[in-house]
């Protein structure tokens, strides 16, 4: 297990080297000026040139690579150009923000996929299981933007029931109570998505695990369902269900961009959207950065997880 470990966290050095180059290169390479965003379209070239020395964006691209990944190695992400702030500053409280919105969101699209999938899976081919199958194809097709903007008309501007955007209310207390509140539509909307794809591989791999041959020689020696599910089903089934589960965590981690900007939530995605904007070149880098290690993780965990369930899984 030790060197099953080692061997994965060791994979995650080039992986994120080769994240950080498309990064850079990307942000660099990407149309538009950050001069002129910063000092408008009327600036002067003279200004410009300063600026964009000032900055250090005269330098051939390899020795600004170099330089921000050192920087970064040492836990420096720079200053925001945006809003002259240190970066790492601007980043941790929405990384908290986004994970708060991806848990909330997780565990929303684990209840109801995993309860969905097994009782599809157990109803096979009843109105319950084509049903299921029918609202999962819907859920998993609705664009996330959309379905934000109908919920907040629903429930937030005709029924007045939920707070329409933000974290907190403006005049409220700020305590878990008011966050809770304007949790419950961003998470609804993240969580449907993920819900419905993680429901038909619980339905799937259920219904490929209750046809295997042993699985049938225990029902036919009597062997209660819940016995039967407890001890020759589940466990066997659960590898694949695991890993795409992991895989909507990450999709979460780094899919949210779009509800947090439909509800302004302070997160990551937010955060990411204003500083693709302002052409913030720092803070897209570290938002992107932190991203891509949070999934890259998250897939980490998903195979020893795996591994754990499979011990086979160790030498593959």
């Amino acid at each position: 297990m030790g060197k099953f470990l080692v061997h994965r966290l060791l994979g995650v050095l080039p992986v994120m080297f080769g994240v950080s180059v498309i990064i850079f290169l990307l942000m660099h390479l990407a149309p538009g000026d950050v001069t002129t965003v910063l000092l408008g379209p009327q600036a002067t070239e003279a200004a410009k040139t300063e600026l964009r020395h000032a900055l250090g964006l005269d330098q051939p691209l390899p020795l600004q690579y170099g330089r921000w990944l050192w920087r970064t190695l040492h836990g420096d992400f720079g200053v925001s150009i945006a809003t002259q702030l240190h970066v790492a500053a601007l980043v941790l409280p929405r990384f908290v923000n986004t994970m708060l919105l991806t848990v909330a969101s997780l565990f929303l699209a684990i209840v109801i996929g995993y309860g969905a999938g097994l009782f599809a899976a157990l109803r096979t081919r009843s109105i319950f299981d084509r049903g299921t199958m029918v609202v999962t194809l819907l859920a998993g097709s609705t664009p996330p933007f959309w379905l934000g903007l109908i919920l907040v008309l629903l429930f937030a501007i005709r029924l007045r029931w939920l707070p329409v955007s933000g974290m907190t209310d403006m005049a409220g207390d700020g305590g878990a109570l008011d966050v809770l509140r304007h949790l419950v539509l961003p998470a609804v909307t993240t969580a449907l998505g993920p819900a419905a794809i993680i429901t038909r591989m619980v339905r799937s791999s259920l219904r490929e695990a209750l046809e295997r041959p042993h699985v049938r020689v225990a029902r036919a020696k009597g062997l209660s369902r819940g016995v039967l599910l407890r001890r020759h089903v589940i466990l066997n089934a659960l590898p694949p269900i695991v890993t795409i589960t992991g895989l909507q965590l990450g999709y979460l981690i780094g899919g949210a961009l779009l509800t947090e900007v439909v509800f302004a939530w302070p997160g990551l995605g937010s955060l990411l959207y204003d500083s693709i904007t302002a052409r913030d070149m720092p803070a897209v880098q570290a938002t992107t950065l932190l991203i891509a290690l949070a999934f890259v993780l998250v897939n980490i965990l998903v195979d020893f997880i795996n591994v754990l369930l499979d011990p086979r899984l160790r030498d593959a």
